[in-house]
């Protein structure tokens, strides 16, 4: 009689095994922020939500790239490295942090 192996398939950054809850945090506050910054890049009048938005989705991606253990951790963090990173650069293109105060 063959035995059938159940596999379950779910959404997890923890490959190795172990918790690792402040980097699967940062990964997904960083998808987050990029996702905004990236999408409210696109309109002029919200330069400033997508150049501050993009700019702590850098600063949150980097230190969770510094501290990641495993790579679905990383797979996340870059993907939404470089949606912060677009965010951010399209927002200062279109007038920057201050708005134009400086």
């Amino acid at each position: 009689m063959a035995q059938h192996a159940e596999r379950t398939h779910h959404l997890t950054f923890n490959t190795d095994g172990r918790p690792h809850p402040l980097v699967n945090s940062l990964a997904v506050i960083t998808f987050v922020l990029g996702a905004i910054a990236i999408i409210s890049s696109a309109f002029n009048s919200l330069h400033l939500l997508s150049s501050w938005t993009g700019l702590v989705g850098i600063f949150t991606g980097g230190y969770g790239q510094f501290i990641s253990a495993t790579t679905a951790e990383r797979f996340v963090l870059i993907i939404g490295l470089g949606m912060s990173a677009v965010g951010f650069y399209i927002g200062v293109a279109h007038g920057g942090l201050t708005g134009g105060l400086w």
